[in-house]
């Protein structure tokens, strides 16, 4: 190989890999702030490679900020000079056709063309991985050659708590590190936990005069979160404050937690009438949650605090096949499932009776657009945290609490069974009706309507 090719025995390529051109797509795909897996199917490579990438990089590609030099043959090219080859143009003529430099043809065609055969063959994959191979110069991190620094960083990471008296305090046992966030609901272990700036301030006071202790908080954060640094083991992740595996990029960060609530449709916009509830037709709504993901909807009339409840049974498949991260939603209360249970149950009551509807911003109504399309009911959502502005619903769900209690498996019950629940609720004599259930408060209203029809006809 060194006489065919001027350069030493590679290890074997194996597949082809994917070029790094595609990778930087991938990572501009991800800092506009959308999922690993939607911008791998935006660059035309698997779930699997973009999940992989996200995690090697740590979540933040720093190689990738800036692009390749043009002076760099790009596989596009080294595709180019294959095709051409294998057409016996000659070097001088391919190099004419892509601008470049015959000498810079002739190199590549000898320096990063496959040997296996005992000959040398281009290939445009084989040249590229070659390429990139030959172009690495990796360089130790800090911390890798620095002992005395690393000690200094991982003790004011890892290091033992202790008491006023100078003993040790043990704390609690953590579970074993996953490669996942803090435990959810479980202990932590307790550490000094000083953060990456904290470390690179205090070195400059503990050493004034040691220009080799010295190293910046981003370094730090690349020794933890970048895979193949070498410096500080992966599991410290966990005794940083957030214990954050994986680095968030900043437009996912900064996204909306609630996208499909847009200005149009905030309570701010809700009409007039709705506030003094003399006008009926105007609901509130939420889901109250059982045990396994199993959920019921609620619907409240705002002036005659007449209930419905939305049936979502589960979805054909649920608890058969596993779960998939951003795979279809089978618990019962998906966005599409929810518009569809929903426009179901405003048509069992007259056309007057639906005017609007006022939702908390969960994401199982993200769908309703549609849902007003359809049915010609106007949906606004409250303000975020701020349960009060359906106080009506929130009461309603209290009472409902009843009858289906935290912690119990609600899609248990049939939708005739929630309905007797629901009738149960509406036939209860209410203090703020005048001791009138919500029935008989919402027949009155239909009756007067029917009388004032009845006498604009006639």
């Amino acid at each position: 190989m060194l006489k065919l090719t001027g350069r030493g025995a590679m290890r074997s390529p194996g597949a082809p890999s994917l070029r790094r051109e595609t990778e930087r797509l991938f990572w501009e795909q991800i800092a506009t702030g959308i999922t690993s897996e939607k911008a791998a199917e935006a660059v035309g490579v698997s779930q699997a490679v973009g999940t992989r990438w996200f995690r090697y990089r740590g979540g933040m590609p720093l190689f990738m900020s800036k692009h390749i030099s043009g002076r760099y043959l790009s596989f596009a090219e080294r595709e180019e000079i294959g095709l051409l080859q294998a057409q016996s143009v000659g070097v001088r003529e391919i190099a004419r056709r892509l601008g470049r430099s015959p000498s810079t043809v002739s190199r590549e065609l000898t320096r990063n063309a496959a040997t296996r055969s005992g000959r040398l063959e281009y290939r445009a994959s084989v040249a590229q991985w070659k390429a990139e191979l030959a172009a690495k110069r990796p360089k130790p991190a800090k911390l890798v050659t620095n002992l005395r620094l690393r000690h200094y960083v991982q003790e004011r990471l890892e290091g033992k708590v202790h008491g006023t008296d100078g003993l040790e305090i043990a704390g609690p046992r953590q579970a074993p590190f996953k490669g996942r966030n803090k435990p959810h609901r479980g202990d932590r272990k307790w550490v000094n936990g000083w953060s990456p700036e904290q470390i690179a301030n205090r070195l400059q006071i503990d050493f004034p005069c040691d220009e080799s202790m010295r190293i910046s908080h981003e370094a730090i954060y690349q020794a933890l979160y970048i895979q193949g640094r070498g410096a500080l083991k992966r599991d410290l992740v966990s005794c940083l404050r957030t214990g954050r595996a994986l680095r968030v990029p900043r437009a996912r960060a900064q996204a909306k937690a609630w996208a499909h609530v847009s200005e149009n449709v905030m309570i701010s916009n809700r009409p007039a009438e709705v506030e003094d509830r003399a006008l009926p037709g105007h609901w509130e709504g939420d889901l109250i949650i059982g045990l396994n993901r199993s959920a019921i909807g609620t619907l409240v009339e705002r002036s005659s605090r007449f209930t419905m409840l939305v049936h979502l049974p589960r979805e054909e498949g649920y608890g058969l096949t596993p779960r998939v991260k951003n795979g279809p939603a089978l618990a019962g209360y998906g966005a599409v499932t929810m518009a569809n249970a929903l426009k179901k149950t405003v048509t069992s009551l007259p056309a007057q009776l639906w005017r609007s509807l006022t939702w908390d911003r969960g994401k199982e109504l993200s769908d309703h657009a549609r849902f007003t399309i359809e049915s010609g009911i106007k949906v606004f959502f409250a303000d975020p945290h701020s349960p009060w502005q359906r106080g009506t619903n929130e009461n309603t769900n209290g009472l409902l609490r009843q009858y289906f209690p935290k912690g119990t498996d609600l899609s248990r019950w049939s939708a005739q069974e929630i309905q007797a629940v629901a009738n149960t609720l509406n036939s209860r004599p209410r203090k703020t009706l005048g001791w009138k259930t919500p029935i008989e408060a919402l027949n009155e209203y239909l009756k007067s309507v029917q009388q004032t029809s009845v006498a604009t006809t006639g």
